[in-house]
């Protein structure tokens, strides 16, 4: 990397870190506006309408071999991964889940040298092992249980977010502009996700307007402009770099935690938190 790239690649690093740390907010938006009991609902309401909105908008659509890719690309990054996640979060504590999920840094680096070409350098693997090390001290308690099934849900869900990342690079020199790119990914992931929905879960009644302002605050900021911004960062960073930005979700959840619901704050979730803020910035570098 030269001197005149660095700017430029901080710069990037620091506007797709926007996505990660909007993200974030989501366990206390969940949890303070929305109807409990349908985490489904919520995962399609909060992809497939603003996914359409987006499509319209753009009057674009894919052409020749960029329908298979797209839709794969939409249950890998979309549909599979949130559906792996719901069975995930009911089957172990949060803090379980999402030390698991962190640990997707790790499969990104394992997939692009066959997928990318590229070869990962020491320093990548220590930032993403670290990265690992600080999300448990931030969110895992000792009395965390594990369960086989939600181990292997949390894990395929990293695998699937991962490969996701890692062909999204490999793919981004898509003729379509970014905003379709995102809002077809969302389609096809929320019709994925729409039989689960109406299925497993019980129709929603007598909404509020805190729950319907929840919900478009998750549509709008926490899905069609966060996964613009990850997807144009994917297209202009290492994946790595991307993933690792990643780790910003559970550090804003905890910072949230503690500032709007006066959750405590003990001292080895900050020393947690700086290994995590330490792991992004060694694996921008």
């Amino acid at each position: 990397m030269t001197t005149d790239q660095k700017p430029h690649l901080l710069r990037t690093s620091l506007i797709t870190a926007i996505a990660p740390c909007i993200w974030g907010s989501t366990y206390i938006v969940t949890t303070q506006m929305l109807p409990p009991n349908h985490p489904l609902t919520a995962a399609l309401l909060r992809v497939l309408p603003i996914g359409l909105v987006m499509i319209a908008l753009q009057h674009r659509a894919p052409a020749g071999e960029w329908w298979g890719r797209l839709l794969f690309l939409g249950l890998l990054n979309i549909g599979v991964f949130q559906a792996l996640l719901f069975i995930a979060a009911y089957r172990l504590p949060g803090g379980v889940a999402a030390t698991v999920i962190a640990t997707q840094p790790l499969a990104v680096i394992v997939l692009s040298r066959p997928l990318l070409g590229s070869t990962p350098t020491r320093l990548a693997w220590i930032a993403a092992g670290t990265g690992v090390v600080g999300v448990a001290l931030l969110v895992l308690t000792p009395a965390a249980r594990l369960d086989a099934i939600g181990l292997t849900a949390a894990f395929a869900g990293a695998g699937c977010m991962a490969l996701g990342t890692v062909l999204t690079k490999r793919w981004a020199a898509t003729p379509l502009p970014i905003a379709a790119f995102t809002g077809w990914q969302l389609v096809f992931g929320g019709l994925f996700l729409l039989p689960f929905a109406l299925f497993f879960e019980e129709p929603l009644a007598g909404l509020t307007v805190k729950n319907v302002l929840g919900y478009a605050y998750l549509g709008i900021f926490g899905t069609g402009i966060t996964y613009m911004i990850f997807f144009w960062g994917i297209r202009r960073l290492q994946p790595s770099a991307v993933s690792l930005l990643g780790l910003l979700s559970p550090v804003m959840a905890t910072a949230l935690g503690f500032l709007v619901l006066g959750q405590s704050l003990t001292p080895l979730q900050i020393v947690g938190g700086v290994l995590v803020l330490w792991s992004i910035w060694t694996g921008q570098r």
